[in-house]
């Protein structure tokens, strides 16, 4: 039986975690979505939510981890703009919620090097 590496397991709570937030707590994602896009914010904070959920979980079961972390990948570049909105929105917030935003930005790389890794065959 094909086993899913620690690091794929990692990945995949930390997006469980955050879709679960999607819901749980989905103001300041409301807040981020880009103005340009159609629809209520809350429908996009909801979708990328269960779209989080569905990459957990595909990065959890053997079989399907390569191509949902391919997907996760993808995921992490298709949010990027809702990082670059909040940190243009909050650039005039004092200096520590300045840097919590400045700071999601360069946090993209390795978010997505980590996706494209987990994706990779394991050894033996």
């Amino acid at each position: 039986m094909a086993r899913v590496p620690r690091s794929s397991l990692l990945l995949a709570g930390f997006l469980a975690a955050s879709g679960v937030t999607h819901f749980a707590a989905p103001k300041p994602f409301d807040a981020i979505v880009p103005r340009v896009l159609p629809g209520s914010p809350r429908a996009w904070t909801r979708a990328s939510g269960v779209v989080e959920l569905a990459l957990a979980a595909g990065l959890a079961v053997p079989r399907t981890r390569r191509l949902s972390a391919q997907a996760t990948a993808l995921f992490f570049v298709g949010v990027f703009p809702a990082n670059v909105k909040m940190a243009y929105d909050w650039r005039t917030r004092p200096a520590s919620a300045r840097a919590l935003a400045y700071g999601r930005l360069p946090l993209q790389v390795p978010l997505y090097l980590w996706a494209r890794q987990a994706g990779r065959p394991t050894a033996g």
